[in-house]
């Protein structure tokens, strides 16, 4: 296929996309009121970034708004979302199309608690249009987790042809490190994702039973300021098998993260 994508160049001439997989919008209610579709777009390619996956908390309506809003931009936007399993794991799920992550989405509706968002406490939760038009604010709480487990989720992902990627594993809150101590061997696990207060050189020093993963950095980016795009992947076009490929480093894809 033609190249459609703004590019690097590394040295098997395959493009590189600078990637950010990790951005919430004003459906989060941790994520700043700026966090609207046209302003991500904007933003992510002011700092030359190429390839974002939106992944708000338990939720992935204003997805198709940032897809819609990337139209024509050369901005690429991957459906995904951010699920809190029951064990309290952050993890990233990552997607091709918006019909598999509504999919995930039907499934995540069916595994949260019956609980209202309190917004003077946790925040609001707008669901937004293209422009960044207030549709509706979502009522269900949102900051929460699922009661489906890493490994339930995994089997969910995987039917669907998604990927799953452990969020800020380095982290506290909602880190898989510090809530397990562990990583699940039992799960086909392709990567981890490392905060940016890290480097992944560092994280694997700090927390060895990482090593033998690949890791990835992202900006968790609740902010417009808080783009990072420190991770590159070298490969054929932004989809999740292409994705797959270069965590793997095979068939000459690959990634590599930059300060």
């Amino acid at each position: 296929m033609g190249n459609r994508y703004p590019e690097r160049r590394l040295a098997l001439s395959l493009p590189v996309f600078r990637s950010e997989l990790h951005v919430h919008t004003v459906l989060s209610p941790c994520a700043e009121i700026e966090m609207i579709p046209p302003l991500i777009v904007e933003e992510a390619l002011t700092k030359g970034i190429q390839l974002i996956a939106i992944t708000d908390h338990n939720a992935s309506y204003n997805v198709a708004a940032v897809i819609k809003a990337s139209e024509n931009s050369g901005l690429i936007v991957l459906p995904g979302m951010e699920l809190q399993t029951k064990e309290e794991v952050h993890v990233l799920c990552l997607f091709d199309t918006i019909n598999q992550v509504e999919k995930l989405q039907e499934i995540v509706n069916k595994h949260l608690p019956s609980l209202k968002n309190k917004e003077d406490f946790f925040g609001y939760q707008l669901v937004v249009d293209e422009t960044g038009n207030l549709i509706r604010t979502e009522t269900q709480l949102l900051l929460t987790s699922t009661n489906l487990s890493i490994d339930h989720l995994w089997g969910i992902v995987e039917e669907l042809k998604g990927i799953i990627i452990p969020a800020h594993v380095n982290r506290k809150a909602n880190g898989l490190i510090e809530i397990l101590g562990f990583v699940p061997e039992e799960i086909p696990i392709i990567a981890l994702e490392v905060s940016r207060h890290i480097t992944p050189e560092k994280a694997k020093n700090q927390f060895p039973q990482i090593n033998k993963y690949p890791i990835i950095q992202n900006g968790d980016v609740h902010r417009l300021s808080e783009f990072l795009g420190s991770t590159y992947f070298s490969m054929k076009e932004p989809t999740i098998q292409e994705i797959k490929l270069a965590l793997q480093g095979k068939e000459g894809r690959s990634f590599q993260v930059q300060a």
